[in-house]
């Protein structure tokens, strides 16, 4: 079964929804998660305690699916794994767009009868051409209409993000981590075991969504290789797809069995098939972050040569060995440059040299950019914060921000910033503040150069492909 766009469509952006078997013992969790949810919020629920709390939520409930007066866009299904066939049959006959059973227990436990009601389910909704999403997953987060995954998740905000993950947990820390390092959630969506609707759906419907300018994905099998890598070459090249595989050891594969039933791949054919799909692949979650970011802030990046703004000594080398070790270079400034610099670095401990000192010159910030912007021998620039923030008095530091922040609008090479965190907390507390106003000014901040480099350097692989295949 393939999936049918407009209905995903009513699925993440619902008018009305339903959520079917919330317990009183859980303190109502999917009612309350989606308290704030713009549309029409109904429960069904037979048993009378929990139907007494539900009225008192101010939430209307109905003992049945059907007798709900209006149209349902998205149903959440909390009920126990027994009673999901009879669930589904009231969802066809509703005429429901999608269905995310967040009810477990079905293949992922391997016990003869999970794995049949996991079929059963599958079979009777693929012949009613029913979207169920699921089951044994967290279902979709659309923060714009208020659709959550988890109270810890915000709402109000429309991004530029897709997300696909098969796991539930990592669905949200993903939201949560991404959204404080400054990247919004479009559309995201936990499809757990993925008896219907699988990951070559979800990334074939956020392709073609032009809200979405790049696509994250947390993925530990996919049952169609075939289709699935060739929706993946379909979408990658036209925006970025950045993957993180789980199950990448042989413990990590046997946790993949009993977490979503999932046949894990070898590793590989699979890191074979990425690179030659033209997604990018990551190996943890800051590095999904920090790639992300760098695809969505920095202009295009073509060239490996970056021009580091900041650093003295020996943290200049450790700085260097970073950018160099993750496939970067940092070459010297073109005769032209140095000279330029020359005429007015002349206080004591500054250096124009590659990585590049201003010292307590910071004032000069602007004429040195522009500069390094016009150097052909550097391709990007990265800005170290960490002398800034030793340096200067929090009204002169702001102001090199905004010196920063107003003169990177005029530069035309790639340019991200890092900020790394201090011991002291009131230390740690200033770096979050600077990088959220850098990632809020469009310029990418990173917590070391480190992750910074690796999501430099991944986004250089992206923009070769794309140059290799004629984008």
């Amino acid at each position: 079964m393939r999936a049918d766009f407009t209905k995903l469509q009513r699925a993440f952006h619902p008018k009305c929804i339903a959520v079917v078997g919330d317990k009183f013992d859980s303190n109502f969790m999917w009612l309350r998660t989606l308290s704030t949810f713009k549309g029409k919020l109904y429960s069904v629920q037979i048993d009378p305690k929990a139907i007494k709390a539900i009225q008192a939520l101010g939430i209307e409930n109905y003992t049945s699916l059907l007798d709900i007066p209006e149209p349902i866009d998205l149903v959440v299904v909390a009920v126990p794994r027994a009673a999901t066939p009879k669930i589904l049959e009231d969802c066809i006959r509703k005429g429901v767009a999608a269905a995310e059973f967040f009810t477990s227990g079905f293949a992922e436990t391997g016990t003869e009868e999970g794995i049949r009601l996991q079929d059963l389910l599958a079979e009777r909704a693929k012949q009613a051409n029913f979207h169920l999403i699921g089951p044994n997953c967290m279902g979709i987060f659309t923060p714009e209409v208020g659709v959550k995954q988890s109270l810890r998740q915000y709402a109000g905000v429309a991004g530029s993000v897709g997300f696909i993950s098969q796991s539930g947990t990592l669905a949200i820390t993903f939201s949560i981590e991404a959204h404080l390092k400054g990247i919004d959630i479009n559309k995201s969506v936990s499809f757990g075991n993925g008896a219907v609707l699988d990951s070559s759906d979800y990334l074939d419907y956020f392709g073609h969504d032009a809200d979405i300018k790049a696509i994250g994905m947390y993925l530990e099998g996919v049952k169609d290789g075939k289709r699935f890598f060739a929706v993946l070459r379909s979408v990658a090249a036209q925006k970025p797809v950045v993957i993180w595989k789980g199950g990448q050891t042989e413990a990590g594969g046997r946790a993949i069995a009993s977490h979503t039933g999932s046949l894990a791949m070898p590793q590989a054919i699979w890191d074979a098939a990425i690179k030659q799909s033209g997604a990018i692949k990551v190996t943890s979650l800051e590095e999904l972050i920090d790639t992300l970011k760098a695809l969505l802030y920095l202009a295009p990046v073509y060239g490996s040569r970056v021009a580091l703004l900041g650093g003295s000594g020996g943290e200049s080398v450790t700085i260097t060995d970073a950018l160099i070790q993750a496939g970067l270079e940092v070459p010297p400034l073109a005769q032209q440059s140095y000279e330029k610099l020359a005429s007015f670095f002349t206080l004591v401990g500054a250096s124009y040299r590659n990585p590049i000192d201003p010292g307590i010159n910071w004032e000069q910030i602007g004429p040195i950019m522009e500069i390094i912007d016009q150097d052909p021998h550097i391709d990007n620039i990265a800005v170290l914060m960490f002398s800034a923030t030793r340096l200067f008095p929090p009204e002169q530091l702001a102001n090199h921000i905004t010196t920063l922040v107003d003169k990177s609008k005029g530069i035309s090479k790639p340019m991200l910033v890092i900020v790394p965190y201090l011991t002291l907390p009131e230390d740690m507390k200033q770096a979050k503040d600077i990088a959220q106003k850098f990632n809020e000014s469009g310029i990418p901040a990173f917590d070391n150069v480190e992750r910074a480099a690796g999501a430099l350097r991944n986004a250089l692989d992206y923009y070769r492909f794309k140059k290799s295949i004629g984008e």
